[in-house]
C-alpha cells in the first residue's frame, strides 16, 4: 500500500500527496519549530520543506522511510537558516536590544528565567532560552540522534564546535531547571 501511494504521489495524485503531508507534517514541523523557536520563521520553513519534500518526490529512493527523508530535508532547511547572514544580522540586532522592529510573539525572544517555579516547568521555554545554534544542537544530538561529527559536517564546522554548543547548552539547561536553593553554597 505504502509503494502504491508514493508511485501515485510521484505521478502527482493529489490525493496521495494529501495522505503523505497528513502523515509528515505533524512532526516536520514540531522539529521545525523547536530548532528555530519561532513561530514565523517555522512556518516559512515548513512550508519550504514541504515544497521541497513534493519536488523531489520523484527522486525519492525509498531506501529509507520517507518520514526520515522528509526530517533530513527539514533540518537541511534549518541550518541553512541558522547559518545564513540575514539570520545571524538579526540576532545581533536583538542581542544589542535594538528588537522594535521583531516579532515580538516569537518564543525565542521570551525572558530568561534562570529559576522558575516548579508549576512552571516548560521544556519548551527551556530551550528558547537558548541560542538558535545551541538549541539545534542540543535538539539533534539529544533528541534525533545525531552525531557530533554529523552536526559539525551540518554546520561547516569543527566537532569541538558541537561538542561546546552541547555543553553550553546542557549548562544553560541545568541553570533553568535546578531550584534556587540548589545552586547557593550551604552555609558552612
Amino acid at each position: 500500500m505504502a509503494d502504491e501511494l508514493l508511485a501515485r504521489a510521484r505521478g502527482g495524485d493529489d490525493s496521495a500527496r494529501a495522505a503523505i503531508y497528513g502523515a509528515v507534517a505533524p512532526a516536520t514541523h514540531a522539529l521545525i519549530r523547536r530548532l528555530t523557536a519561532g513561530r514565523a520563521m517555522a512556518e516559512d520553513l515548513f512550508q519550504e520543506t514541504m515544497m521541497t519534500v513534493f519536488e523531489r518526490l520523484p527522486s525519492f529512493r525509498n531506501e529509507a522511510p520517507i518520514g526520515a527523508w522528509v526530517r533530513r530535508i527539514a533540518v537541511t532547511k534549518c541550518f541553512m537558516y541558522l547559518r545564513s547572514p540575514w539570520h545571524r544580522m538579526r540576532m545581533r540586532l536583538v542581542d544589542e536590544g535594538d528588537s522594535d522592529d521583531l516579532d515580538r510573539t516569537e518564543v525565542s525572544h521570551l525572558p530568561v528565567m534562570l529559576a522558575p517555579r516548579a508549576e512552571s516547568f516548560d521544556i519548551e521555554r527551556a530551550l528558547a532560552s537558548l541560542s538558535p545554534t545551541t538549541r539545534a544542537v542540543v535538539w539533534l544530538f539529544e533528541v534525533e540522534g545525531f552525531s557530533h561529527e554529523e552536526i559539525a559536517q551540518s554546520f561547516g564546522r569543527s566537532v569541538s564546535f558541537s561538542k561546546s554548543q552541547l555543553s553550553r547548552g546542557h549548562q544553560r539547561l541545568r541553570e533553568w531547571f535546578e531550584p534556587e536553593a540548589a545552586r547557593r553554597p550551604s552555609p558552612a
